[in-house]
């Protein structure tokens, strides 16, 4: 007989049931990602997304963002505000109810908005039981309204607090540090984000300013983000780096259907695709059926062109659809009344009446665009016949990098120094700068789990190579050999299979100089066009070696920035003097013996790895041009912000 209630039985008792937001402190992860950085700021997002329903919705046009000293939020707009009169259902106020439970707001409503921002519909309940703080105001028909909120419970009833001329909604909040990770602010991160939408929704103002930071001439650090042109600009903007090839953006607004679809695209000089596609304002970087229609589209209007010109006729093999998009940078947004969400990360667009309507917008427009700018038109074919002709050069060396992986370890580069585990969630691997750093990589590392690649120097441009030319490269071709990853099919090039991959921790790690910063951004530039896999998937990382050493006698420590260093000066002096300090600037890898670059860098204990992310593909794709292109000024202006090695020179 079993008998039930005893240590580990499983019966009624034992399934819990969580009551308003409990959920969300319980598992919050599930609601914003994740509790570190992307999660963190992911917050922010939800509570401007409400402000930009009502933008949507005509009844707004201005959204403020404050960061405070102290790291909390303050998100402002000119809406209508949030109704606080008392709920039927709920017997409270509406604004205790949005505040307070899951799932309740007027994007449900269809007559109140018709498309909303909101990809799970938590919104502000969520950041509401995530905040050790949060005090929500309205302004609403004279009266300001206010009620304050501790991880998601009320302190008191909605209360009047005075008048107003002035009508929207002004939520505060503070960040719970027992459940985020991290809990300071990227003021850059968010502008891309707040850009991003104001170039996604034109005519709408969203300013940030960050009290963390005053400026010598008074005030703080601040930005305002502002579009009439749209996603026209938008394109502009993230082909600033780039060298075009037809002089203005093609721009399709479809307002027909009950699918409003925005497309803006321009062609340029290099050698990348680079779509970025959003379904009301959420960016769906794993693409979807807006994205299929519109390369559907793509493809035929500009084969039937070429073929109606002359222009294929001698070509001896077919033009596949990748060709007509290589070197084009295109946004795509349509507005979903009701999206339907799927992939990995739900932001792939599953809706099938979306690719017709899409397709259909694209296709009209751009054969309008085609017969009305012929000779834009023939550069844009031309441009289509060169990427074919390169993707048949590269085919040859893709095959050699191909054949190269199905053979036995024994092809294995030969300054890999390998790991004995075989297991690639337990494996990493270091691509180390120079044959030296790779010796003492070697040495110091554990040869159960942790393998090194040498690289020679810095590796290939990919930004300005042709395909061709990246296959062929030795050291490229290395780091695929090693990873055991493959690349795509002739009708599917950009793919990359990494069921094979050998290692779940790619690790690039390059002196503290500019030089290696250099060296990580070409390596990083290369995962980016060509791996992007492995750093969505989160398995890319760079090491962070130590800046100084400070010694006195036989105490020392190690210091990451020169903060530390001077913490380090004083606490090794006392008792002393701190001219008696002895402090080494380490400017390579190589100046370190394999003992010491085990216990500062590559320990799993006491190291310090930065994981790869992406938090605005179109961002990241302008930064790597900006990087990696040609133009100096723009390239200067972020390495002088962003550097934290380089000293300019006045």
């Amino acid at each position: 007989m079993i008998e039930e209630n005893k240590p580990g039985s499983y019966s009624a008792d034992n399934i819990q049931v969580l009551e308003g937001l409990e959920a969300v402190r319980k598992r919050p992860a599930m609601y914003i990602g994740d509790v570190g950085v992307k999660g963190l700021h992911h917050l922010v997002y939800e509570v401007v997304d409400n402000s930009i329903d009502e933008a949507l919705a005509g009844h707004c046009d201005t959204i403020d963002v404050f960061i405070h000293p102290n790291n909390s939020i303050t998100v402002k707009d000119n809406g209508r505000g949030i109704p606080t009169d008392m709920h039927q259902k709920e017997k409270r106020s509406a604004l205790e109810v949005v505040m307070t439970v899951l799932h309740a707001g007027g994007k449900f409503d269809k007559d109140t908005y018709k498309v909303s921002g909101g990809l799970h519909g938590v919104g502000v309940s969520c950041v509401n039981a995530l905040s050790t703080f949060l005090r929500a105001e309205v302004h609403r028909n004279g009266i300001v309204y206010e009620q304050e909120y501790s991880c998601g419970k009320p302190q008191y009833s909605v209360r009047e607090k005075g008048t107003t001329t002035t009508r929207g909604t002004n939520i505060t909040f503070m960040p719970d540090d027992s459940i985020f990770i991290v809990s300071e602010y990227n003021y850059s991160t968010l502008c891309a984000r707040l850009r991003e939408l104001a170039y996604l929704n034109k005519g709408i103002r969203l300013n940030i300013t960050d009290e963390r930071e005053a400026l010598e001439e008074g005030g703080f650090k601040s930005d305002s983000f502002y579009s009439q042109g749209g996603l026209k600009e938008f394109v502009e903007y993230l082909d600033s780096n780039r060298e075009k090839l037809i002089p203005e953006p093609i721009y399709i607004e479809h307002n027909k259907g009950t699918v409003p679809v925005e497309v803006a695209m321009q062609y340029n000089t290099s050698y990348t695709e680079n779509v970025h596609s959003y379904v009301n304002n959420i960016n769906t970087h794993e693409g979807g059926t807006h994205v299929a229609g519109f390369r559907q589209a793509m493809t035929r209007v500009l084969k039937a062109y070429a073929d109606k010109e002359g222009m294929t006729t001698k070509l001896k093999f077919d033009i596949a659809g990748d060709d007509f998009r290589e070197g084009l940078t295109a946004v795509i947004s349509v507005k979903v009344m009701e999206p339907q969400f799927e992939g990995q990360t739900k932001t792939k667009l599953g809706n099938n009446e979306v690719i017709g309507a899409v397709n259909m917008a694209v296709a009209e427009a751009l054969n309008n665009y085609l017969e009305e700018h012929p000779r834009e038109a023939r550069q844009i074919i031309n441009k289509v016949i060169l990427a074919a002709t390169a993707r048949h050069a590269a085919r040859k060396a893709r095959e050699m990098v191909q054949r190269k992986n199905v053979l036995s370890s024994n092809s294995m580069p030969g300054k890999l120094a390998d790991c004995s585990e075989n297991n690639p969630e337990l494996c990493e691997i270091y691509l180390v700068e120079g044959d030296s750093a790779g010796g003492t990589a070697k040495q110091g590392r554990s040869r159960n789990f942790q393998a090194i690649l040498p690289l020679r120097g810095k590796i290939l441009n990919v930004e300005k190579a042709m395909e061709h030319k990246i296959y062929e490269n030795e050291e490229i071709r290395n780091i695929f050999t090693a990873l055991g990853v493959t690349v795509g099919t002739e009708e599917d090039q950009k793919a990359l299979n990494i069921s094979k991959l050998r290692y779940h921790k790619i690790i690039i790690m390059t002196d503290a100089d500019v030089d290696g910063s250099h060296i990580t951004t070409l390596i990083l530039t290369f995962f980016f066009r060509y791996m992007k896999d492995l750093i969505e998937s989160g398995y890319v990382y760079i090491a962070t070696p130590p800046l100084y050493l400070v010694k006195k006698g036989n105490n020392q420590v190690y210091a990451w920035n020169d903060k530390e260093r001077l913490e380090a000066v004083k606490e090794l002096a006392k008792g002393g003097n701190e001219s008696t300090v002895g402090i080494q600037r380490y400017k390579g890898l190589g100046e370190m013996n394999a003992e010491q670059l085990w216990t500062t860098t590559m320990n799993p204990e006491t190291r310090t790895l930065r994981r790869v992310t992406i938090d605005s593909a179109a961002e990241a794709d302008r930064i790597f041009s900006m990087l990696m292109g040609d133009e100096v000024p723009p390239r200067r202006e972020f390495i002088e912000q962003n550097a934290r090695y380089a000293k300019i020179d006045s």
